[in-house]
């Protein structure tokens, strides 16, 4: 088949460019292309990565990814070049720019920014270093700009109708900051702020309600300022930082936000997080993750600062996992989830130098939200399946690809790091 292609297009060279067969033949043979043009002379390593997703919030988004990857002397990635360019079925087309540093498991670094043609915008600036907890202090700084015009709210509660479904865009500007003293090599007390800018906006779906229509009212609904800060204890025997696959890692947190210190409205809240790995074997690692969090005095809690379920990242405070539904799909004062996959490498493979591995987790999440302090967290909860897909670039790099049900129908997640 591939000598019967190759006849196919030196013949057509042979008409379209008036060229002998002899040297349409030649043209066509990699052994005669220049140096430059062979991949393995390249000082990157390229992968095109087709983009298709429909998240619930977002609707279908399709375009393409390019990966480029760089690497040390040593052999390691140093640095990847991701831009992308694409098109949502309502924001339209649009793009990224992703540049990403790895310097060692102890300091990375990152750089985003995108656009789309209706409103969407961000700006995504990110600085770790001691992430192994080996030297005396750690540091995470974190700059975002974003306008987000996929938000969804459904109100307030854990079961919250999909009737109630409104879209709005918030615009947001934070600077983030933990710095951390690492008593041990497992153990940090960290110190952690936040200041951050917030207005709602209308948003870009104009097939949903706006939320100004169905919850004028609701706290928060014209954004507001505030200057978070707390205090954390975190406790980390993972083997990894990026890709673990033994190990725990534990952190309880106390933070308040008053009207005393620059922010619009007073809330406190505490939590406390854990991820457990757990390996079976050489290709079997069981993952998993518990999150509760609560918030005594919240009566003044922006909607915007309160915890939300669904989606796929987990992220303290603004979200949870709970890949059946899309981000934000349910908003209270206090949250609990717990999250279970196993992840299975069934084929590892060199790609033109780079020692890649696939990976299958089939997961389970369940999760709640409610406002009163005296509520069992193990009741009403929101179960999802699915099964998961990942790409991973030893040792820091994972690409993933969820499809999630639950009690609303599918949803479909792709993008970087594992989910928690």
């Amino acid at each position: 088949m591939r000598r019967f292609l190759v006849a196919c297009l030196a013949l057509i060279l042979c008409f379209t460019a008036r060229i002998t067969p002899a040297a349409a033949f030649s043209l066509l043979d990699p052994q005669t292309w220049p140096a430059a043009l062979d991949p393995h002379n390249w000082p990157f390593t390229l992968f095109p990565v087709p983009e298709v997703a429909t998240d619930p919030n977002s609707g279908v988004t399709y375009g393409m990814l390019f990966a480029f990857l760089f690497k040390d002397q040593h052999d390691n990635i140093d640095y990847i070049l991701a831009p992308d360019i694409n098109n949502n079925t309502v924001l339209g087309p649009g793009g990224t720019f992703r540049l990403f540093g790895y310097p060692s498991e102890d300091t990375q670094w990152y750089a985003q920014a995108g656009a789309s043609q209706h409103i969407a915008r961000n700006v995504d600036l990110n600085y770790q270093t001691g992430r192994t907890l080996q030297k005396w202090w750690s540091l995470n700084v974190r700059f975002l700009f974003e306008q987000d015009p996929t938000n969804r709210f459904f109100g307030i509660g854990n079961q919250t109708p999909l009737r109630n479904q409104t879209n709005y865009t918030d615009e947001q500007v934070f600077l983030q900051v933990l710095f951390g003293w690492n008593i041990t090599h497992h153990l940090q007390l960290g110190l952690f702020s936040r200041p951050r800018y917030m207005r709602i906006q209308q948003g870009a779906f104009k097939t949903l309600p706006s939320i100004f229509e169905l919850f004028p009212n609701q706290k928060g609904i014209n954004g507001g300022t505030e200057i978070y800060n707390e205090a954390r204890l975190t406790y980390d025997t993972r083997d990894s930082v990026d890709i673990p696959h033994e190990g725990t890692l534990a952190l309880i947190y106390g933070g308040i936000s008053d009207r005393a210190f620059l922010s619009s409205s007073s809330y406190d809240r505490f939590g406390g997080d854990v991820h457990e790995y757990y390996p079976i074997g050489q290709r079997v690692t069981l993952a998993g993750h518990v999150y509760l969090q609560y918030t005594p005095a919240g009566q003044e809690t922006p909607f915007w600062a309160m915890p939300r379920l669904g989606g796929e990242e987990s992220l303290l405070y603004d979200q949870q996992t709970l890949r059946g539904y899309g981000v934000g799909r349910f908003t209270d004062n206090n949250i609990a989830v717990a999250n279970l996959e196993v992840r299975t490498r069934v084929l590892e493979a060199t790609i033109l130098g780079n020692h890649g591995v696939l990976e299958l987790a089939p997961f389970l999440d369940a999760g709640r939200v409610w406002n009163g302090m005296s509520t069992n967290p193990l009741e009403d909860l929101h179960p999802v399946g699915g099964m998961g897909f990942r790409a991973i670039a030893e040792p820091f790099v994972v690409g993933y690809l969820d499809i999630g049900y639950g009690g609303e129908g599918t949803a479909i997640f792709a993008g970087l790091n594992y989910p928690f």
